[in-house]
């Protein structure tokens, strides 16, 4: 169907002058509003105001200029009903083939943390909407437009059909329209609940509530089409959150390497989930979401290579991430190492340029990596069979008040920075997490195991076949310790300190074989299983 008239009325006008120019040059009358015609005029397209198509002025503030049977009877129109067709002609009223909307910014707006409620609500676009909805329900002959992103395929589409656009066409631009209504309509009742929950909730439960609405809706754009998933039988993609904070794997980037596959982005936020907990120089290593190595640093050269010394073997096909400037001290630890992905905050020049010349398989990103830039009320959602998991992030970090030394012996100040360093892998192990480490690197991991003494045989075992050195560690343990025989095994390899939650029926029996090998022990009250 040709496109004879046009309705334009963007907030965001970027590209709009370019693309009127377009539409007069193919014939195209075009009706605007308020400062969308204004800019048009000056760039010297013809347009004719809504006003003199409604015959009333654009009124409270700016509230209502669309909102008129002359605008929305020739969008909603049909052209196959000769009724409709004698209704217009009867009204004067001429039909609309293309309507081009930009939303009022209301994501944007209610984003800064100073915005007023009073702001928020006048960036609700009310005409906007009614427009786009219109359009795109009239879709078998009207053509709607709502991201810049259109206009070129849209121009190109026009010219080369003799001004017309497509069935198919018209009804893509429908479904996109309808899913920015529904994005934009989330927003807003998003952000008025939030208004809501701002208020002290009673009591518990209703604090809960507020956190877990009744209804969820998510909405998310496709990023990325990954190679397959898990395995190579199964088909996967990564979506982004739409209007979330660009965060996490969100705010990476791709520098160099391959294309990304499912098993790469699951251990790629498990690495950084890590290396978010440390502010120090630190390096961090993942291999299928567990670490395997971990150290700091005077610098994250010299922190790559106590993490490689972790685990030499585990780093292998891993994920390896630093939290500052990638130089060319990393590059260098990690010579003749295949690494799936490697990320940091920034990077070298040179050391980049490196990296490609000598790694043609890894993909190296560039991703934030500040935990100030993560949000306290961050959501986890995980997908069970036939429903939904959703949780608060657990970004709870140790706190030094709350620990209760209950052995006999009080950890050293070495002992405690260990217990600290340890007790942050533990956190990102997963469940039952045994965690031998010093003060500055991982000794070794049991992960994953069904009973803790297995995972405790794990974390000793490893070291051991490495040539670690156990004697003189720390173990954190990422919940109690219900029987005494874990903590046997890692008192036997010569860890001199212990960090769990407590809280088991069998604590005094656990604590007791504390001091009979002479260990500090001190428990948080914090469990951080990690399923």
């Amino acid at each position: 169907m040709r496109v004879r008239r046009a309705l334009v009325s963007v907030h965001d006008k970027t590209g709009i002058v370019e693309f009127a120019q377009a539409l007069q040059s193919l014939g195209i009358e075009i009706v605007s509003t308020g400062g969308t015609a204004k800019l048009l005029r000056e760039a010297r397209v013809r347009v004719l105001d809504v006003s003199e198509v409604t015959g009333f002025p654009e009124m409270l503030d700016g509230r209502v200029k669309t909102l008129h049977p002359r605008v929305h009877g020739g969008i909603l129109a049909r052209r196959d009903v000769p009724e409709h067709l004698t209704a217009l002609e009867k009204h004067g009223i001429a039909p609309i083939d293309l309507v081009v909307v930009a939303l009022y910014p209301f994501e944007q707006t209610v984003a800064r943390p100073d915005v007023t409620r009073a702001e928020a609500i006048e960036q609700i676009d009310v005409g906007g909407p009614a427009m786009i909805r219109a359009a795109a329900k009239n879709h078998a002959s009207v053509a709607v437009v709502t991201a810049q992103s259109q206009y070129r395929p849209i121009l190109d589409e026009l010219r080369a059909g003799g001004g017309a656009l497509s069935d198919a066409t018209r009804a893509r631009l429908a479904q996109e329209a309808f899913r920015r209504t529904a994005q934009y309509d989330a927003a807003i009742a998003g952000f008025l609940s939030s208004e809501g929950a701002s208020t002290a909730p009673s009591d518990a439960s209703d604090a809960r509530n507020e956190m877990f609405p009744a209804l969820l809706r998510l909405e998310a754009e496709r990023a990325l089409s990954l190679r397959y998933g898990e395995n190579p039988h199964q088909e996967a993609a990564f979506y982004r959150q739409i209007d979330a904070p660009a965060i996490g794997l969100a705010g990476m980037k791709q520098l160099h390497g391959p294309e990304l596959g499912y098993n790469n982005l699951l251990d790629f936020s498990a690495a950084l989930s890590l290396l978010l907990e440390f502010d120090e120089p630190a390096a961090v290593v993942v291999k299928h979401t567990n670490p395997c190595g971990v150290a700091l640093g005077d610098t994250v050269g010299a922190a790559v290579l106590r993490a490689k010394a972790s685990d030499p073997v585990s780093i292998y096909g891993g994920i390896v991430g630093v939290n500052r400037t990638l130089d060319a001290s990393v590059v260098e630890a990690l010579a003749g190492v295949f690494v799936e992905i490697l990320f940091a905050p920034a990077y070298a020049p040179e050391a980049l340029e490196e990296l490609k010349r000598t790694k043609k398989k890894c993909r190296v990103f560039e991703v934030p990596c500040d935990r100030a830039l993560v949000p306290a009320t961050l959501a986890e959602y995980r997908s069970v069979l036939g429903g939904l998991l959703m949780q608060s992030a657990d970004l709870s970090d140790l706190d030094p008040a709350m620990l209760q030394t209950v052995s006999k012996r009080a950890p050293t100040a070495v002992e405690l920075q260990a217990l600290r360093f340890a007790w942050r892998v533990a956190k990102h192990t997963r469940s039952n997490a045994i965690v031998l480490a010093t003060r500055d690197q991982v000794i070794g991991v049991g992960a994953g195991q069904m009973n803790r003494v297995d995972s405790a045989r794990l974390a000793v075992m490893r070291a051991r076949d490495i040539g670690l050195e156990t004697t003189g560690t720390v173990c954190a343990s990422d919940a109690f310790f219900p029987f005494r025989d874990g903590l046997d095994i890692v008192a036997g390899a010569g860890a001199t300190a212990v960090i769990q939650p407590g809280g088991s029926l069998r604590d005094e029996e656990v604590i007791a074989a504390a001091d009979e090998h002479g260990l500090a022990m001190v428990v948080t009250g914090v469990r951080h299983f990690r399923h």
